[in-house]
């Protein structure tokens, strides 16, 4: 059986349209072995109206209605119709005063097939079969990526809302953050979290790869991260933790950059590991610059995993810029980076801005520099001590 049998072994609905009442039995006649459900229609109107009404399987359109009988005009107009109502519909035409150029023209407004009267029988019923085939195969396609659609949406969605949708406040502290997605879906991660005793949780993470298995171990991230802040953990004790519930739920291969700092406000202390993450920029009052490199290796790779466990003091006026590769690695049209040192120039220049401020001005900066496309998810979190 081939594949044009197995599409016809289910009952098709067809409709046919001509203006001549004989015409449309002499057809269904023809084509009464495949057992089609056949619909009759003798206008364009009707053919429109029928379309809007129900779902064919394929349509046997005559390009010559009342109003032309020759040209075939209405025919192509009709074409243009139907492609609005059902972009996917089989079409083959028919006309007793067909042309070649008649024919490709129907053809490139959308019909299949094409098919001259007077008709052989066993070559429309062929044509037919092919087109319908055809159609379906259009459909479960097109029906297939509407439900990809709907699923990468629904992950987006779930996705962001994972992110935190408001940043806590802490005495003596502003913070300003944002993650730019690539795609649909992140490998980045930043959140921010209330802890005991008036302290805060900060966090960014970045990924390897992308698409939907980065943002797989990114869910995984996040929920490790909720959980464990729960248990008031010191950063390293807490990167260590996290390591393990990566090495047991990410392919080999797929490991994180991951920054993590507890944030005391009563002696503005930031306890911090960093996981072979971009090291976060620290800006004094006095213009110079300290990176937070104190840590150890990625995550999600090293079953001994262990790290040096920083801590920076964070007077008035100091300003922490934290960042995914996202924003360093954005190129412009020359292929130059926007690189750590412009970043670490920026916050030096606007050191004395409010946090959401400084963000703003590194971000638009940024999306500037690369003509707002970035290669990589981009994440920037501004902390202030005022």
């Amino acid at each position: 059986m081939t594949a044009t049998d197995t599409i016809l072994a289910e009952k098709r609905r067809l409709l046919i349209a001509d203006d001549q009442p004989d015409i449309r039995e002499a057809l269904r006649l023809a084509l009464r072995e495949d057992k089609f459900e056949i619909e009759q229609a003798g206008s364009p109107a009707a053919v429109l109206e029928a379309i809007r009404a129900r779902r064919f399987d394929a349509a046997l359109l005559d390009l010559n209605y009342a109003r032309d009988t020759t040209s075939g005009g209405e025919g192509i107009e009709l074409i243009d119709e139907v492609r609005r109502l059902d972009a996917d519909l089989p079409i083959v035409v028919m006309t007793a005063w067909g042309s070649v150029e008649l024919a490709v023209e129907a053809m490139q407004r959308g019909a299949g097939d094409f098919v001259q009267k007077p008709w052989d029988n066993l070559t429309l019923r062929r044509i037919l079969r092919t087109q319908i085939a055809r159609g379906a195969a259009r459909r479960e396609s097109r029906d297939r990526e509407r439900a990809n659609r709907r699923e990468w949406e629904a992950a987006h969605a779930a996705q962001q809302a994972l992110l935190p949708r408001s940043l806590p406040s802490f005495p003596g502290f502003e913070l300003a953050a944002a993650c730019r997605p690539m795609g649909d879906l992140a490998g980045d991660y930043y959140d921010v979290r209330a802890l005991s005793g008036g302290r805060a949780l900060i966090c960014i993470g970045d990924v390897a790869g992308k698409g939907a298995a980065a943002a797989l171990v990114m869910a995984n991230l996040q929920a490790a991260v909720k959980a464990l802040a729960e248990e008031d953990l010191s950063p390293m004790e807490l990167c260590r933790r996290v390591n393990r519930v990566l090495l047991g739920n990410c392919e080999e291969g797929r490991f994180v950059t991951f920054f993590c700092g507890v944030l005391d406000p009563s002696n503005r202390s930031l306890r911090y590991v960093n996981a072979g993450h971009n090291p976060p920029l620290v800006v004094k009052p006095n213009g110079s610059l300290l990176r937070l490199g104190d840590g150890g290796p990625v995550l999600g790779e090293f079953e001994d995993w262990s790290a040096a466990q920083g801590e920076v003091r964070l007077d008035s006026g100091d300003r922490v810029v934290l960042y995914t590769d996202g924003i360093t690695e954005a190129a412009n049209a020359d292929g130059d980076e926007f690189g750590a040192e412009r970043l670490g120039a920026l916050a030096c220049a606007f050191r004395k801005e409010s946090a959401a401020d400084l963000h703003t001005r590194m971000l638009s900066d940024a999306v500037r520099f690369c003509g707002g496309t970035f290669a990589d998810d981009a994440t920037l979190l501004v902390l202030a001590a005022v």
